[in-house]
Parts: structure tokens; sequence; C-alpha cells
């Protein structure tokens, strides 16, 4: 038995139609009303599952009527389920003003766990260490393009982008970071899923007859970047007064780097 709630955040597949949970299978047959992006699009879910609950279109050129329309039908004491396309909502789709008009107004709200293009992607690519930043749709812009390239030098940075731009925007980050290491991930969880990751240079040339689907990419902070870290550290270190054995013993205890490695570079510095 689970808590029952005014307001439900569902995720959908992103693509393999199975992906959906029982949970909420339910949730979308039971409230009375599902709000989508597309209702074409997620009519076709709805027939898979004979779920016969209406829809209603809620996207970002239609947000802020929508919003007045919801909060009265919640009022008035009815059950509704935001949906969007494909993923889990509030993830590079529409349900901001939404959710703060729900917090203002006392009604409640959850959000159920599922499916996600970009959670789904970084299982399937290697990683050192969890942390990452995401920001969603990258910049269309070869200028804000190359800003976040620099930025992001020290930091995996994942971003969606479409099959029509991935290869400008490959291009763009080359220019700035030639050395760069990418992952590019399309048709997750479909029959034709493909990821490719290495150089920027050789994952441009893998697609270079032509990009389809939906994209999701990682750019691998530089390995560079890790030893102007290092070197900083031990700098840091050193200015103490702190002795090169010392030096090594505790950058390895606190970053689980090699001590005869950080020794040989705090001598040579």
């Amino acid at each position: 038995m689970t808590r029952e709630f005014q307001f439900y955040i569902v995720p959908t597949p992103i693509g393999n139609i199975q992906d959906i949970t029982y949970r909420a299978v339910e949730i979308l047959k039971t409230v009375d009303i599902i709000a989508c992006e597309d209702t074409r699009v997620t009519q076709k879910l709805l027939y898979h599952y004979n779920i016969r609950t209406k829809c209603v279109s809620y996207h970002k050129y239609n947000e802020r009527e929508r919003v007045e329309f919801f909060l009265r039908e919640l009022k008035d004491g009815k059950r509704i389920a935001l949906v969007s396309d494909a993923g889990t909502p509030r993830i590079c789709d529409p349900g901001e003003i939404i959710i703060k008009e729900l917090i203002m107004n006392n009604i409640t709200f959850t959000a159920l766990p599922g499916a996600s293009a970009v959670t789904t992607f970084l299982s399937l690519i290697p990683r050192c260490g969890e942390e990452f930043t995401f920001i969603g749709f990258i910049p269309r812009t070869e200028k804000q393009i190359t800003e976040l390239a620099v930025k992001y030098s020290n930091l995996n940075l994942a971003f969606y982008d479409s099959p029509e731009r991935i290869i400008r925007t490959l291009e763009t980050i080359k220019s700035v970071r030639p050395n760069a290491v990418v992952s590019v991930g399309r048709e997750l969880t479909k029959l034709f899923e493909e990821i490719k990751t290495g150089a920027v240079d050789e994952v441009i040339g893998a697609f270079k007859s032509g990009v389809k689907g939906e994209i999701v990419c990682m750019l691998y902070r530089d390995v560079i970047s890790d030893e102007i870290q290092l070197e900083g550290k031990i700098k840091a270190l050193k200015s103490k007064g702190f002795k090169d054995k010392e030096i090594s013993v505790i950058l390895s205890t606190l970053y689980g780097l090699n001590k005869n490695q950080i020794y040989k570079k705090s001598l040579d510095m």
C-alpha cells in the first residue's frame, strides 16, 4: 500500500517501451488527468498499456495558462500525473512552474523513480569517480560551447545534444581542447543503441557518415588538469614546511594517489 498524493511526477521510457514501472502504469491508469508534452507521443504509450486516462497538453509554450487549469482541477479533488515525452519530467522538460505552484498552494505531490537518459548513459561509460556536472542541452553557439569546454576542463561534463548539431559541437570542443576525450551515446535502450568513447578526433570520425537518434555526451576532464592540481597541492605543502616524504604520505592518503610518484614529483620541484 502506498500513500495517495494529488499530483504525481511519472517517468516514461526513453526508448524501450517496456522500461516503465508497475507503479507508474497504475498511477497513469488511476489519475484523472495526465499532463504531457505531446499528446500524440504519450497516447502511443497509453495505448500499449491499455490506459484510457484523459491527456492534456502541457509544454513550454502553454505552461503558465495550463498551470491555472491544473490548480483548479486539483482544488476540485482531481488527481493529476505529469509526464514528458521520454524520461523523467523536470530533467530538461517543463514542470518548474507547476511545482512552485503546488508548494505555494499546499498540494501534496511526489515523484516516481524511473528512466532517465543521463543516468542510463553514466552507467554505460567508463568513469573515474562520481563527480560530474550535467548542464542539460548544450548551448548552440560556438562561443558558448567554447566557454563551457574551457570552464569545465577540470570536471567531467555531461550534456544532451541533437543529432544535427553533435558533430559541430565536437569540432568546437576539439578546437579549444584538441586532446579531449569524449563519450557519445545514442538510441539508448533501443535496438541500435551505440556508445563511442575515445579521443574527440576518433569519435568525430566514427560518426562521419551521420548520427541518428537522441544524443547524450560526456566531455571528460583533462588529464593534464590533474597534474596541474597535484603540483599545486605539492607547492602548497612545501610552502608550509613539509618535507618530500611527508608530502607523498599526505597526498597519497588523502587522494589515493601513488606515493612513489608523488615523492618523485616533489623532489623534482
